[in-house]
């Protein structure tokens, strides 16, 4: 049995943070109805990256919407949403991440939802919350990445605002309001209630920087300030870095920097051997590092330090990573298909329950695909068309 199956979610959300909590509910057992418009769908439908599509439909609309229901409806027209509020009375959660007042608008906000059903669990996504100057803002990953101050963060010192080369805060964000939602399903279990559970991608990306925000706020240091070369993280000091060696790249991680040279069998210079040093003249260090790291091959550094003990690893792109047998015994790729037979090839979810790794069949769903057996399961036939 998968740990959320009996658990029905609507979902109302589009593009990519609210989905991809689906995406994981449904993973889990959920049965997750996307409630779209008839005809064109959710707008995540035409959200492209490398110009992928299949049949009408992108790629990325299907990576983040498998093992999902499609029920079409117009919400500005009065029998459908009739419909839309008999299956919220007999669903556990909706999600939506409209911006602010739209719900209220239709009557699908929260209040309204919770008199239609005590024991919903509501959850909303906005840009940047309900308040304050940002609020009726648009809420995109890279905005928020951008405004949030983690592009100083990725690159070197002297590259430009460097933001991270996917939509991690949408994916952030989705994986907070599955934990939101997850929690107040529990407690509905306790209490019978259910819950309004909020997310917006600006705290979510400020909480995933948690770390260097606490060092910014708690000592006089200046803002992040990156590595000259091989920056791997802001706010820590050499050997903590990515170097080049004589045909690829390295990770050096947590080690104190005279052991490193110990294994490296090279002499530390004096005016690195004080802990101070390692943050204050990381660019010279990590500098002087790199070209010890470029006499040598990477599989030949990585022989003698993980025979050390020392954590490093070596830089894989796609292809390397795909043929490396780490990668291979974690059998993390999976084959969906579509109503139509087109099979996809895609990862899976990372979960696994009692030790099984969990595997989904079905790809994402035509818009309005399964209207005709909801109505019937949900016993929504006797409304009028």
């Amino acid at each position: 049995m998968k740990l959320l199956e009996g658990i029905t979610v609507l979902e109302f959300s589009q593009f990519m943070a609210g989905p991809s909590a689906g995406l994981k509910m449904a993973d889990l057992g959920a049965r997750v109805i996307k409630i779209e418009r008839p005809g064109s769908g959710e707008g995540g439908r035409q959200i492209v990256i490398k110009n992928l599509f299949v049949g009408n439909d992108s790629l990325v609309f299907h990576t983040i919407n498998r093992n999902k229901e499609s029920y079409a409806a117009n919400l500005k027209n009065e029998e459908d949403l009739d419909r839309v509020k008999k299956l919220i009375a007999q669903a556990d959660v909706m999600t939506h991440n409209f911006r602010p007042g739209v719900m209220e608008k239709i009557g699908l906000d929260y209040a309204s939802a919770q008199k239609n059903n005590p024991r919903i669990v509501y959850g909303e996504v906005s840009g940047y919350g309900s308040q304050g100057p940002w609020a009726s803002k648009p809420g995109q990953d890279l905005l928020v990445q951008s405004v949030s101050g983690l592009t100083y963060l990725t690159g070197n010192k002297n590259d430009l605002p460097t933001p991270m080369g996917m939509a991690v805060v949408d994916m952030l964000t989705g994986t907070h309001l599955a934990q939101g939602i997850l929690a107040a399903l529990v407690q509905r279990g306790k209490t019978g209630e259910g819950a309004k559970v909020s997310v917006s991608l600006l705290e979510s990306a400020l909480d995933f920087q948690f770390e260097v925000l606490t060092a910014y706020l708690n000592s006089e240091q200046p803002p992040p300030q990156r590595a000259e070369t091989g920056n791997a993280h802001a706010y820590l000091g050499a050997p903590y870095g990515v170097y080049p060696t004589q045909d690829g790249h390295l990770a050096i991680a947590m080690i104190p920097l005279p052991k490193l040279t110990d294994f490296m069998q090279t002499e530390l210079p004096e005016a690195y051997k004080e802990t101070d040093a390692w943050f204050e003249k990381r660019d010279e260090i990590m500098g002087w590092l790199a070209n010890h790291f470029r006499q040598k091959t990477t599989r030949v550094w990585l022989h003698s330090l993980e025979s050390a003990g020392v954590w490093c690893a070596e830089v894989l792109n796609y292809a390397e990573l795909m043929n490396h047998a780490g990668y291979r015994v974690l059998q993390m790729e999976q084959v969906v298909e579509t109503a139509d037979g087109t099979k996809i090839q895609t990862t899976r979810c990372p979960i696994r329950v009692d030790g099984k790794r969990v595997f989904s069949r079905k790809s994402a769903p035509k818009v309005g695909e399964d209207n005709l057996r909801i109505e019937a399961e949900l016993d929504l036939s006797d409304l009028p068309r």
